[in-house]
């Protein structure tokens, strides 16, 4: 039997967090550990947790780590051969990991396996694959649309969207980098494509498994209910959220393009580009000046570090 530890990072919003242990709980192949990372801020939650499932692990926080930090830390304490993350917006069919696991199977290589995500009742498909557009950003392939069965085929992907996600740990210790597993940097959103892009340039792959389904709540932890599973997420972001979702872009990027290929994908970068900062100038104008401090910030550093490294020197 394979070993596959669970890794959720939680803010205690509603009940979904119950929802989604229950269906966890009840697994054909149960996980060897569930490890919960609590984000909430509030005593109480963990007590409670341990109180109605008593074999669950908990890891509250003292300051909201936020996404990618606080599965580094899950992932760091885990012990399965196998490491499955899951927001706490999801709920598992009964035989989700007893599926997912198989991917596994059919390559040695492959280092993330993904199913089919779907939108409450069952309807309506929320990922079935994730893919890098010409744009570079994350394509949610059957995202929003009817699910007619027009996925049916399992296959190789570019990669698995994060909100259900189970990596190979042997993949994750080798694409490690210096920001941990998941890059620190990008606290939410396009953590997910990021780890693919790197997976991929490292020679591993993504596989799909249209057998292996769960159903998520889109934007269920920090969204408001009016945006949740509604398309075009950025209407429905704060403005730190949406500067994260912006940043975060340009970040991933940066980390995993070359030239070549940043150059071959120049127009349709810069088209995106001007779709984006057109939707904040008109929209939400007040990310410009949080855009504008961030990068004085930033600056403010850069020529803080140099200085004092000119002064060491001289010292020397």
């Amino acid at each position: 039997m394979v070993q596959v530890s669970v890794v959720i990072v939680t803010i205690g919003a509603k009940n979904y967090l119950k929802l989604c242990l229950d269906s966890l709980l009840k697994q054909t192949q149960l996980a060897c550990e569930i490890i919960i990372i609590d984000n909430s801020l509030r005593p109480e939650l963990a007590r409670e947790i341990i109180q109605s499932y008593p074999s669950v692990k908990v890891y509250p926080n003292s300051e909201n780590l936020f996404y990618s930090a606080s599965l580094n830390k899950g992932i760091l304490l885990s012990q399965g051969e196998f490491i499955f993350c899951l927001n706490d917006d999801v709920i598992l069919n009964e035989d989700f990991i007893q599926e997912a696991v198989k991917g596994f199977w059919v390559n040695e290589k492959i280092g993330l396996v993904g199913g089919k995500i779907l939108r409450g009742a069952g309807k309506i498909l929320d990922s079935t694959g994730l893919f890098l557009t010409p744009w570079r950003t994350a394509r949610e392939r059957g995202y929003g649309r009817l699910d007619s069965g027009q996925f049916e085929k399992s296959g190789y992907i570019f990669g698995v969207n994060g909100a259900v996600v189970i990596y190979r740990k042997k993949m994750l210790e080798e694409i490690k980098g210096i920001n941990g597993y998941l890059d620190v940097n990008l606290r939410m959103f396009y953590e997910d494509l990021d780890i693919s892009w790197r997976a991929n340039k490292k020679g591993w792959f993504a596989y799909y498994l249209s057998t292996a389904k769960a159903y998520h709540v889109r934007g269920g932890s920090f969204r408001p209910d009016s945006g949740i599973d509604k398309p075009m997420a950025r209407r429905y972001l704060n403005d730190q959220l949406h500067y994260e979702l912006i940043k975060n872009r340009y970040l991933v990027i940066k980390n995993n393009e070359n030239f070549l290929g940043f150059f071959l994908h120049l127009a349709p970068i810069l088209l995106y580009d001007l779709f984006v900062w057109g939707y904040v100038l008109f929209f939400q104008p007040r990310l410009l000046k949080i855009f504008f401090l961030k990068l004085g910030n930033y600056f403010k550093r850069k020529i803080a570090k140099l200085c004092y490294t000119q002064k060491k020197e001289l010292m020397f």
